[in-house]
């Protein structure tokens, strides 16, 4: 008999048990908060859209101040991770006088795919799509809400796919005390991000043509819990807009899992590779988890397709080798693994290779030096 199988099977159904009668004495008692969708920034083509977001009760977060009491900043994330979610309610996604409409699953979730019949022009990056609630099981507001679906122009030069914890925000994920306080005591304003990330990144949507019509995708295993914090730190530290492709953190499916981790970005990839079969794209990962191993096989699947590789290095212990193994197996395929310590490492890689403009280099290096407030120098031009 499978013991952890049948483990994780009976605490889900307990889970489950509790979180309907949860739900049922809130809504005797008349405790319920009004209902809100909270539509998740998604991508799609000009022959389907792709629609996603969860519906919740509204717990009231306001966006960051630049100086929250850390009392704040841990109330606002246990909001997140105490989320209501609500289960049976009606929505109706309208697109351009288009009209659909799902229901939100048990955990409150929802999707929808579908082919419009109004084409999405091939000149902007975003779509607006519009949403409301038509029926729910506890009072709801009937305001509109704005979904965002990406879809890349003809004329994109590549997309680019990066991780984000230890790759744009500094979170310590290889360290568990570290990571709990940066992440539970931290707003958008107050996380920090990697050094000339910023710069970095909008040197690749600007690409060589300059259009900045190049998409961004990130895939993280951080939980859809945090999706509003990491969507206020982009903007707020002017990184490309794209969506952010999370994972739920629950029992289902191993979720609590280390498999999962690799599992679930893996299919990510895959499919937004195979979503767009004639863009070629850039990964961006860091050294500290799986990146590398799981970068290096999708190059194995999709040698014609991956540009660039680049693994920003944590400086851990047993890290070159574990480079040095994965880039003898991407070199078979002529694709490039580049370990950098820094963005601006890595932009003098990408000028070379022809995916930035050259000048980018030393934006990306003022960047750097505002990010760390470290002094004016010459840049090096050199990888590692």
């Amino acid at each position: 008999m499978n013991w952890k199988k049948l483990l994780i099977e009976s605490t889900i159904g307990i889970e489950k048990f509790v979180d309907d009668l949860t739900f049922k004495i809130r809504k005797k008692l008349k405790w319920n908060s009004p209902v809100i969708i909270m539509p998740y920034r998604s991508y799609g083509r000009k022959d389907y859209l792709y629609i996603i977001g969860r519906v919740l009760e509204n717990k009231l977060i306001k966006p960051a101040e630049s100086k929250e009491s850390l009392i704040t900043n841990l109330a606002n994330m246990y909001k997140r991770f105490q989320s209501d979610e609500v289960p049976g309610v009606t929505i109706q996604i309208d697109y351009h006088g288009e009209k659909h409409q799902v229901i939100s699953d048990d955990e409150g979730y929802f999707k929808l795919v579908f082919k419009p019949k109004h084409i999405p022009t091939e000149t902007k990056l975003y779509h607006l799509v519009s949403l409301k609630i038509i029926e729910a099981p506890i009072p709801f507001t009937k305001d509109n809400f704005i979904a965002e679906v990406m879809v890349p122009p003809v004329d994109a030069e590549f997309g680019v796919i990066s991780d984000i914890d230890d790759t744009v925000i500094k979170t310590s994920a290889t360290k568990i005390l570290a990571m709990a306080k940066t992440v539970f005591l931290n707003n958008a304003h107050s996380r920090l991000p990697f050094a000339g990330v910023a710069a970095f990144y909008q040197a690749l949507m600007l690409g060589k043509k300059g259009k900045q019509n190049n998409p961004f995708f990130y895939v993280s295993s951080s939980p859809w819990n945090t999706y509003d914090l990491l969507k206020e730190f982009l903007d707020l530290n002017k990184i490309p807009e794209g969506p952010l492709l999370l994972r739920d953190f629950g029992l289902q499916d191993n979720k609590f899992f280390s498999s999962g981790h690799m599992e679930h970005k893996t299919k990510e990839i895959v499919n937004i590779l195979e979503t767009y079969p004639n863009l070629n794209f850039i990964l961006i990962g860091d050294s500290g988890q799986q990146d590398i191993y799981i970068y290096t096989e999708i190059a194995l699947k999709f040698p014609e397709r991956i540009l660039a590789i680049y693994i920003r290095d944590l400086e851990l212990k047993k890290t070159e080798e574990k480079v040095l193994n994965q880039t003898a197996k991407a070199a078979e395929l002529g694709i490039e693994i580049i370990l950098s310590k820094d963005a601006q490492l890595a932009s003098i890689h990408a000028a070379k290779k022809g995916f930035i403009f050259s000048e980018a280099i030393e934006a990306v290096n003022e960047d750097k030096k505002q990010d760390t407030g470290e002094l004016p120098g010459k840049v090096e031009d050199e990888m590692i």
